[in-house]
């Protein structure tokens, strides 16, 4: 029976930073001995996102350089592989956030063979699949391993789904599909099986039959399925094609070319990023870029970059760009449809109905040349929506109050589907409704999903010029299974925060007591620098300007398009000169500072931020202290000086 060798020594990812010292000084601590395990490890802790320049063996020096136990970051560059370290272990949700593959890759190359946690986010732990990276919820084997013992890979694979156990016996999923999918098949004419979820029925419309998966699958299966489109971005490219080209050799034949669309999004203000200027790390970035040009141009894909601010002050209104998630909403996704993308937050196209996932860069590798994206097949949760939202309360502020839920924050929505519906979700727009599917991302959800409906077509048909005929099948069933049904009675909901280090940590925003002076107020990102967000941040700072005020002193406003559309329709509806008169900076389409990537990004520790992004896990936005808030309460926060909502800033709360 194979076994896998673990014969190096283990490493806590422990609350107190002096025992994750200990160990990387010869320290062998038992598992009582580490005491209280980190919980909530993040992949921007893992590999902070100025690593993520790098995708070969040098990445096998950074692991975990981001983690924070206490209020230190005790791991260097370098001490997970020095110390000899084989095995990671860690509390409850590890690898949520991001979906960068170079999180696991990191691990592996430093050594490390299998982590140890009590729960796993959904995407982290299947790209360490597709890499051979083993991982498990059975704390029994650290006792196991320090004893001494190999492991049976029987019991690393104990209670994985058939298809996770299998591309863990072939060592990762590229020489699993070298093996099992030459033959791959559409499931042809879909069979009645009951009432099902809208998710349920467009899967079962794109599935797969392969070697070793069933074109009907169920809930915890594994399978694989058809990808209406599959885009990639920056971070991710290069990577994707060193590994296809070492693994297949050149040229590619790439299945479905026209159906690959590349974004160019993350990194256009990298040179006034201050992490990566510290860090010398603009080249790098270049470097980046243009692998994926290469890429791009070896094989005549589709693609969009974004504008630097000395292109867009020459740009023609021709250039179509922006953050990849909301370009697919505004551009290619259509309800009923699959889309996959590199990306974390790829669900938002949710919100047009059709079914939207991360993936990491080996199944995309996969997914190009086989056309198949696989996926373990989730249970759905229904989100019922009920009652009206209060004039000021936003989607953002439904999803902070639904992170801050225990059961949410328990994990109760790991890998799950989050179908969101009832008479709020009817009333908000698709930009509202997007915000939902997008932050589904913070709720570990595999994805989040709308029904499509009147609204659908009408955002169809306005911002694409498509007309849209709703099928009858797109819509959940009576009597579909769901995991569970979350109640919200939205009329009780009023402005939220969540304070520093994870979107979780979420409350009304009246129950803080202490309101912090801030520094950087930051209105962008995919989940929020939509046209409907612009039109919150121009309510508040056009009333600001209306009235003479401005930001209060020692804060910086910064506001980022998330595409030129959006752009375009701020500068048609002439929200620039309410903009300009506050003192706010406006940044072309890019994630930026929500990437770490950009103006907005903190520079000291001490630094407080208040930002419309959609999570604030150590050093996600620089080192400073980032609080969550609303378009509308970063608006009004920037002029007051201090957290408030907008409420508060027209009842007199300025000055700070």
């Amino acid at each position: 029976m194979a076994k896998l060798d673990l014969s190096g020594r283990i490493l806590f990812l422990c609350e107190d930073p002096a025992k994750v010292q200990a160990q990387l000084a010869g320290e062998r601590l038992s598992r009582d001995e580490a005491g209280r395990l980190r919980d909530d490890v993040s992949t921007d802790e893992i590999t902070p996102v100025p690593i993520l320049t790098h995708y070969d063996e040098t990445l096998g020096r950074f692991p975990y350089t981001g983690f924070k136990a206490g209020d230190r970051r005790p791991i260097g560059a370098g001490d997970v592989r020095a110390g000899g370290f084989c095995v990671t272990v860690a509390g409850r949700r590890y690898g949520k956030g991001s979906s960068r593959e170079h999180s696991p890759t990191a691990e592996k190359l430093a050594g490390i063979r299998l982590v140890i946690a009590e729960s796993f986010e959904r995407i982290y732990r299947q790209n360490a699949d597709n890499i051979g990276l083993f991982t498990s919820t059975d704390f029994g084997l650290v006792d196991r391993i320090q004893r001494g013992e190999a492991i049976d890979i029987d019991d690393l694979v104990a209670g994985r789904d058939a298809l996770a156990a299998a591309i863990l016996r072939e060592g990762g999923l590229l020489h699993f599909g070298r093996r099992f999918m030459r033959d791959v098949r559409p499931a042809g004419s879909v069979s009645d099986h009951g009432p099902r979820t809208l998710f349920e029925k467009i899967v079962a419309r794109r599935a797969l039959s392969t070697a070793l998966t069933s074109a009907s699958p169920r809930p915890g299966d594994g399978a694989f399925v058809r990808a209406d489109l599959r885009f990639i971005h920056e971070y991710y490219t290069g990577m994707c094609a060193h590994m296809l080209h070492a693994t297949f050799g050149r040229p590619l034949a790439l299945h479905a070319p026209a159906s690959i669309v590349v974004f160019e999004d993350h990194t256009s203000y990298v040179e006034q990023s201050p992490v990566h200027l510290r860090g010398g790390l603009v080249a790098n970035v270049a470097a980046m870029c243009r692998a994926q040009r290469d890429f791009v141009d070896a094989y005549g894909l589709r693609a969009h970059r974004t504008l630097t601010e000395h292109e867009a002050a020459h740009d023609d209104g021709r250039n179509v760009a922006g953050i990849s998630h909301a370009m697919v909403a505004e551009h290619y996704a259509l309800p009923g449809q699959v889309v996959v993308g590199t990306d974390s937050h790829t669900p938002h196209s949710g919100a047009l109905g059709c079914v939207a996932f991360g993936v990491g860069t080996t199944d995309m590798a996969n997914a190009f040349v086989t056309g198949a994206v696989r996926l373990t097949v989730p249970q759905t949760l229904r989100v019922q929506l009920d009652g009206v939202l209060a004039p000021g309360v936003t989607a953002k502020d439904v999803v902070l109050h639904l992170l801050a839920l225990p059961a949410i924050r328990a994990g109760a929505g790991v890998g799950k589907v989050f179908e969101f519906g009832g008479d709020v979700v009817r009333s908000l727009a698709t930009d509202e409704r997007a915000t939902l599917t997008n932050m589904s991302a913070e709720l570990g959800g595999f994805t989040g999903l709308v029904e499509p409906d009147d609204e659908t077509v009408r955002f169809l048909k306005q911002r694409r010029g498509v007309d849209f005929t709703l099928e009858p099948w797109m819509r959940s069933d009576a009597g579909a299974a769901y995991a569970d049904t979350l109640r919200v009675d939205c009329r009780t909901l009023t402005p939220m925060v969540a304070r520093p280090g994870d979107p979780g940590n979420g409350l009304p925003l009246v129950d803080v007591a202490e309101r912090p002076r801030i520094h950087i107020a930051y209105g962008g990102s995919c989940t929020a620098g939509k046209r409907e967000d612009f039109d919150h941040y121009h309510a508040v700072l056009a009333w600001a300007a209306q009235r003479g005020l401005r930001t209060a002193p020692g804060v910086e406003l910064y506001l980022q398009f998330g595409t030129t559309a959006v752009r375009d329709h701020c500068i048609a509806r002439g929200y620039l000169a309410a903009f300009e008169a506050v003192g706010a900076r406006l940044l072309q389409p890019s994630c930026g500072a929500c990437a770490n990537c950009g103006p907005g990004s903190s520079t000291d520790a001490a630094q407080v931020t208040v930002s419309a992004i959609n999570r604030n896990f150590p050093g996600r936005s620089g080192p400073g202290q980032v609080w969550l808030a609303s378009p509308p309460t970063v608006a009004a926060s920037a002029i007051a000086g201090r957290l408030v909502s907008f409420d508060e800033l027209q009842a007199g709360a300025r000055p700070g």
